[in-house]
């Protein structure tokens, strides 16, 4: 496909305030009318399988009759009725199977929208690959439960009552004789469905648990290969592979032994039909018993009627598998996210100053921020300088209240980040994180991502301009396929610098009002560090920017410094200003001075010593 053409979607995406149910009820009472279409369908096809039965019994009294040539009536009468009950089988499948691709995709849509409101206390508790494995496995078993099995439940009903309309119109007698066996074949069948249910469940969280193992491999790949622990791995992967074949294999042997116990049952009532009605036939309509073609037409609805039987533990486990995969789905459901809207409606425009005030957080017990306080005017650029683990990132982090941000602590303009929308905090707050994530696509598309069509008109020149800004424009050309080239999961194919620096443009090219750099500077060399303050600079002249950093350099080139120390803030002012206190950040001054002279000497070349000096004889 050409750049920049686009394929036209399925469906058409639903607008933001669209939700959709995400239990089974809901699910059934939205998609009702199709339901409902697909089982009148599925009860018109039953009725033209009782019909031909009867139209089967006629013909072949007929044949056997005075009248033999008038067999062709019901005959064709039994064509008409087949390409009907055809037709009609067919719609029924349509009706139901979409509805139950209607209800994934909607199922699908609402695990996105909820994973995206989840926070990280949620993502600690349930790892990568189990939220995979409900993604995929738990989602499909839902739709066979929404379609392909409430279609096969709802045909039994019809074809058992088809099938029991003939048999009890032909001979209530043989009739009740041929179902002794139905009790034993319903608690057969609830036995086992409590059965199903469970190992449906155990099947599936072992399949989840061996994702999450295969995932977390295929990210770290190269850190199992620099360590040589691809032994230890395949044997960690070994455990969870056995535990899934387990569980897989308990399942099966349920499953395996359902038919052949419920073919058993209903063998038992051939073996009634067949003893008990030949001597009906053997006696003949006019002693009280079966003519050729009752017995025909008996014979033709038990056999619809058996089927069922045997076909319901089919069924049974396709209802259970979807059941369990519900379950499993309603843990991401009624997860509670950390971080909601708040009421107020988005803000028309966004100034840009931004004030903290006595803001404190903790994660469980340990308190990582203690009473921060500071102001940034519109326009400002701001430098949050501290050691590791003063709780700089966790600042970041709350600022752009990607975690619980306690109310009243952060304003935007005066207003409390809590009562304002999600989306529009996002939009106004660009923030590029110290850990850049990269996805599995190109560099124009990881640099664009913020924009509505990286490959529409005039994007191109946004995302150049960015990449410049964030000195990676170079590197970018210099791959294989340039910025089109595919960067690998999470970035694999560039370096910890061209990763840091690719997130960086990408949080320029949103162009927010108020920009956060979380230590953009970590993993670049000091001539690329020049360039990128420099850039920061040139943003700070049209937007406001805070700059979390531990490097003196960059902070001396923004408008005030505020310094953490162990999550409280210990000191503000300028760059000059805390130079002159002498306090914590002259002495990072000072330490990072004295390291960087050192490592120029260590860079120095050594001058090589000349020849000995040699005695001359006068």
């Amino acid at each position: 496909m050409p750049r920049g053409a686009t394929e036209p979607p399925l469906s058409p995406t639903p607008p933001p305030d669209v939700r959709y149910p995400t239990s089974l009820v809901g699910q059934l009472r939205r998609h009702a009318p199709q339901y409902a279409v697909g089982t009148l369908m599925l009860a018109a096809f039953q009725l033209a399988m009782n019909r031909i039965d009867w139209q089967a019994k006629a013909a072949v009294d007929d044949v056997f009759g005075p009248s033999p040539a008038n067999a062709w009536k019901p005959a064709a009468t039994i064509l008409a009725l087949a390409v009907t009950a055809f037709v009609v089988r067919v719609a029924s499948r349509w009706f139901l199977f979409n509805a139950g691709r209607d209800a994934e995709y909607e199922l699908r849509f609402e695990l996105l929208r909820k994973l995206h409101q989840l926070g990280a206390a949620f993502y600690r508790k349930m790892p990568a690959g189990e939220i995979m494995s409900r993604s995929t496995s738990d989602l499909q078993q839902v739709r066979m439960l929404l379609g392909f099995g409430l279609l096969n439940l709802v045909n039994v009903a019809f074809a058992f009552a088809s099938a029991l309309q003939i048999m009890l119109g032909v001979s209530p007698r043989l009739a009740m004789a041929c179902l002794v066996n139905l009790p034993l074949a319903t608690l057969l069948s609830r036995g086992v469905s409590r059965r199903l249910y469970h190992r449906m469940r155990d099947n599936q969280a072992a399949l989840g648990r061996m994702s999450d193992v295969l995932q977390a491999n295929l990210a770290g790949v190269r850190v199992v290969r620099s360590f040589a622990l691809e032994g230890r791995e395949r044997e960690r992967f070994e455990a969870n592979n056995q535990e899934y074949l387990r569980a897989s294999l308990a399942l099966a042997r349920l499953r395996g032994s359902f038919g052949p116990l419920m073919g058993a049952v209903a063998a038992l009532g051939t073996l009634v039909f067949f003893w008990y009605g030949s001597s009906l036939l053997l006696r003949g309509p006019e002693h009280g018993g079966l003519s050729q073609g009752a017995f025909f037409a008996f014979w033709s609805a038990f056999a619809r009627m058996a089927w069922p039987m045997i076909a319901v533990g089919f069924a049974l486990s396709v209802v259970q598998r979807g059941r369990a995969g519900l379950a499993r789905l309603q843990d991401v459901f009624s997860a509670e996210p950390e971080v909601v809207d708040g009421p107020r409606p988005a803000p028309r425009h966004a100034g840009g100053s931004l004030s903290v005030s006595r803001l404190t957080f903790a994660y469980g017990a340990r308190k990582v921020l203690d009473d921060v306080t500071f102001t940034v005017a519109p326009g400002e650029s701001l430098a949050i300088v501290g050691r590791t683990g003063s709780g700089k990132t966790t600042l970041a982090m709350l600022l752009a209240r990607l975690l619980p941000t306690p109310p009243g602590a952060v304003r935007i303009d005066g207003v409390d980040v809590c009562d304002l929308p999600l989306g529009w905090v996002r939009s106004v707050l660009g923030y590029a994180q110290q850990d850049a994530f990269l996805f599995s696509t190109t560099v124009t598309r990881n640099v664009g991502f913020a924009l509505e069509d990286p490959d529409g008109a005039g994007a191109e020149e946004k995302i150049h301009l960015a990449a410049r800004e964030a000195q990676v424009m170079d590197e970018a050309l210099s791959l294989p396929e340039g910025f089109d080239t595919v960067v690998g999961e999470r970035g694999v194919q560039l370096s910890g610098g061209q990763k840091q620096r690719v997130a960086l443009a990408r949080a320029l090219v949103s162009e927010p009002t108020i920009l956060i750099l979380d230590d953009p500077l970590s993993a670049v060399d000091a001539k690329t560090e020049a360039a990128i303050l420099e850039a920061i600079e040139r943003q700070a002249a049209r937007r406001t920017v805070l700059l979390v950093t531990h490097r003196i350099a960059a902070a001396s080139r923004c408008d005030r410094v505020v310094v953490l120390d162990e999550g409280r803030v210990v000191e503000q002012g300028t760059h000059e200003e805390l130079l002159r206190t002498g306090g914590i950040y002259a002495a990072f001054a000072e330490e990072q001075k004295m390291a960087s002279e050192l490592e120029q000497l260590d860079a120095a070349p050594v001058e090589p010593a000349g020849p000995p000096e040699t005695a001359v004889a006068s």
